[in-house]
């Protein structure tokens, strides 16, 4: 029985997505629910499974194809007559021959290896052999970005080529001259890519934002975490007490007495959101997401860690839903597990506030008229100044250092 296989309903706040890679190839034979391809959208990646075991017989949109909202990307022939070798598409037949042509003289330096049509193309524009290219995809199939990634390597080791050679001289006046070429790659932003440039070059036009600073004292907070880590961890199978829950739950408490700060605006309409679904900002090797904490103010300090830390490994693997995406109505960045001493964060419209943390670095201040050394970091308010007064931004940030350095006040709301 033919099955035409199409793109999944995008949400209204997804116009179209890319396919970004084909698992299966026409020919192969798929088991029900298997993945076959993936469609790439500007917030997160949709898988697409095979409707019942069967063979794929057509793929009508490639790798790089724009695709719209339950529009036919593939057929696929369910049962035992998906046996039947597939047809090539009308007008490729020459593609087909030349393809041919080309896996008949690489047969044996190919052998086994399973390569997607975009890396094919790829790989013939930039003279690479195949088993020059460790395959990260299913089965071993060498896909776009492994091709990319060897070009990258190949790049570096012939810009490196020149530097180690040794210099000659030129007329004899001590000029050195190197030999070689300086290399440079092309490729196109990934869709989230794109879509986090225009988010983030948005916020800057069409926002008022200001960015107010602080510092905030870690000793008390590490101290409470040293004290009670094994015991946390025990109690709430194996999840590990890090700081990310304590600055959600203080930024909550300071969202409460600050409510403009969890506000957005709606055209000439101010929404104060009786509600608090923390974004809580992870970085990808796609790029930056923002997974949201719904209702954080009913998760325990425990669930918040273990969503954190569920997001994190889904944003690793393009796993990350769209509802898991959407919303939020306040942000929080943490730069400092980068190493980042101070940075301004950007505002995720239409949030009027995002908080971003820091390093932790031991520094000398003066307590009580002493010179200590204390752990210490530093913070920063990035807000929307059309809606938020510099008077409140600065008192909400100081409401999280005071709850930070003194964690009973988180749990008493004071």
């Amino acid at each position: 029985m033919s099955i035409e296989i199409k793109a999944p309903s995008f949400p209204e706040s997804v116009a179209d997505g890319t396919v970004a890679t084909w698992h299966k190839q026409p020919g192969e034979s798929c088991a029900r629910d298997e993945l076959i391809a993936d469609i790439e959208t500007d917030k997160v990646v949709i898988e697409v499974n095979a409707p019942s075991a069967g063979t794929l017989m057509e793929i009508v949109k490639q790798e790089g194809d724009v695709v719209l909202s339950n529009e036919l990307i593939a057929r696929f022939e369910a049962g035992d007559a998906a046996q039947a070798k597939p047809a090539a598409p009308a007008g490729d037949q020459q593609a087909a021959d030349n393809d041919a042509a080309n896996e008949a003289t690489d047969a044996k330096a190919t052998a086994e290896l399973i390569v997607s049509p975009a890396a094919k193309k790829l790989l013939a524009e930039s003279k690479l052999d195949a088993a020059d290219v460790d395959g990260s995809g299913k089965d071993g199939r060498i896909t776009k970005e492994d091709v990319l990634r060897a070009i990258e390597s190949k790049g570096v080791q012939a810009e490196a080529a020149p530097a180690a050679a040794p210099a000659t001289n030129s007329g004899g006046n001590g000029a050195a001259k190197l030999n070689g070429e300086r290399s440079e790659k092309r490729v196109p932003m990934t869709r989230l890519r794109a879509r986090v440039a225009e988010r983030l070059l948005a916020a800057t036009q069409s926002t008022a934002m200001l960015t107010t600073f602080n510092e905030v004292n870690m000793a008390p907070v590490m101290e409470l975490r040293k004290k009670y880590k094994e015991q946390f961890e025990k109690s709430h199978n194996g999840t590990k007490l890090g700081f990310m829950a304590f600055f959600v739950k203080a930024a909550i408490e300071a969202l409460r007495r600050f409510p403009a700060v969890n506000a957005s605006i709606d055209g000439q309409d101010i929404v104060y959101h009786g509600f608090y679904d923390i974004g809580v900002a992870v970085s990808s090797d796609r790029g930056l997401v923002v997974p949201v904490l719904r209702d954080a103010d009913r998760m325990s300090m425990a669930s918040i860690e273990s969503k954190i830390k569920e997001y994190g490994g889904k944003a690793q693997t393009g796993k990350l839903s769209i509802d898991e995406m959407t919303g939020g109505t306040f942000t929080i960045s943490n730069g400092g597990v980068f190493g980042s001493m101070m940075s301004t964060p950007i505002l995720n419209p239409p949030q009027a506030g995002i908080l971003g943390m820091h390093a932790i670095n031991e520094r000398p201040m003066v307590v009580n008229g002493e010179i200590k050394v204390l752990p210490m970091m530093y913070l920063a308010l990035s807000y929307d100044h059309r809606l938020i007064d510099g008077k409140e931004a600065v008192q909400f940030l100081v409401a999280i250092k005071n709850m930070i350095e003194d964690p009973a006040r988180v749990l008493l709301e004071i």
